[in-house]
């Protein structure tokens, strides 16, 4: 047996160290099979040494990242927790400055690089399963960008493909017939902008939300561009929209190519693009996996299942 501590910067550290009811504690106890206890603003691990070590180390950078992140999720003890076992580095946090003082931070190394890959190139593809945040860390950068005048506006963009693009036939007017499937858009642009801006900003066309339809002859200079769900795309449709970049513009294409709904026999322009494209100067692709799914962990069970089940029957 072996034991050891570690010393907590404060109180306020330890008890976000802790959990609530001590369930990230209890949490680690499990997964390990160590015992763990505070007493005198030390947390003390009882166990076997190779156990020991772990807990400790990840002890150590829960602490960090609640320094760095000033907050602590049970997803955030999870990706820690696997992290080790698997003898990954642990993530770096930085930052992305959105409105009201409020910052956004990647929780995976996959995030973490989708955002350097986002500040550092013209042009970024991500893929990668649902709840990996593509289209939230996308958003985020964007009113960062637009905060720091680094661009002039934001265009989010999907491809409406349940309703053949051209949405003629649904009722309403054109607000009406797009709202559906933009909505997922305009979510992850509320988390981060006050409603009353965010409509102001529409009225100023500062901030678009249209389908991909309404993005062909146009030329955007100084836009950060987001098209979403590109796996729906044709190869034609994701030719035109990335030929829109102007002067000082960003693009950044995301999406799930394993769930594809255009007709059968029609390449997808997103799978089509990561290959087409690869080695070109100011572009870089992302790969997200199930690893970076930050939804309720339920979620990447779920993506492991549907995943396993596709292997089984192929």
């Amino acid at each position: 047996m072996s034991e050891t501590s570690i010393a907590v910067v404060d109180s306020r550290t330890l008890v976000a160290l802790l959990g609530t009811c001590d369930q990230h504690l209890r949490k680690i106890r499990k997964s390990l099979n160590v015992s763990i206890s505070s007493h005198d603003g030390r947390i003390h691990i009882e166990g076997e040494p190779v156990a020991v070590s772990k807990a400790t180390e990840i002890l150590n950078q829960l602490q960090t990242h609640l320094q760095q992140c000033g907050s602590l999720a049970v997803e955030d003890v999870d990706r820690v927790l696997a992290e080790v076992a698997e003898g990954r580095e642990p993530v770096a946090c930085p930052a992305i400055s959105v409105s009201g003082g409020r910052e956004v931070r990647p929780r995976t190394a996959g995030q973490t690089k989708y955002i350097d890959a986002m500040r550092r190139s013209d042009l970024v593809m991500c893929a990668g399963p649902a709840g990996t945040g593509k289209t939230y860390l996308a958003v985020a950068m964007a009113v960062a960008a637009l905060r720091a005048e680094a661009v002039r506006k934001i265009v989010l963009v999907r491809p409406a493909v349940e309703a053949g693009e051209s949405l003629g036939f649904l009722p309403g007017d054109l607000q009406a017939k797009i709202n559906p499937y933009l909505r997922p858009l305009m979510d992850a642009l509320r988390e981060m902008i006050e409603y009353d801006v965010i409509k102001r900003y529409r009225e100023e066309d500062i901030i678009e939300i249209i389908p991909l339809a309404y993005m062909r002859g146009r030329t955007l200079n100084q836009a950060f561009m987001i098209l979403d769900e590109a796996q729906n795309t044709t190869v034609s449709q994701m030719k035109m929209f990335l030929t829109r970049m102007g002067e000082g513009s960003k693009i950044v294409v995301s999406g799930d190519t394993t769930q594809v709904d255009l007709p059968r026999g029609t390449r997808s322009g997103l799978i089509d693009a990561l290959e087409r494209l690869r080695g070109l100067k100011s572009v870089t692709a992302v790969k997200l996996t199930a690893s970076d799914i930050v939804r309720h962990p339920l979620v990447q069970r779920i993506v492991d299942a549907y995943d396993g089940r596709t292997k089984r029957r192929s």
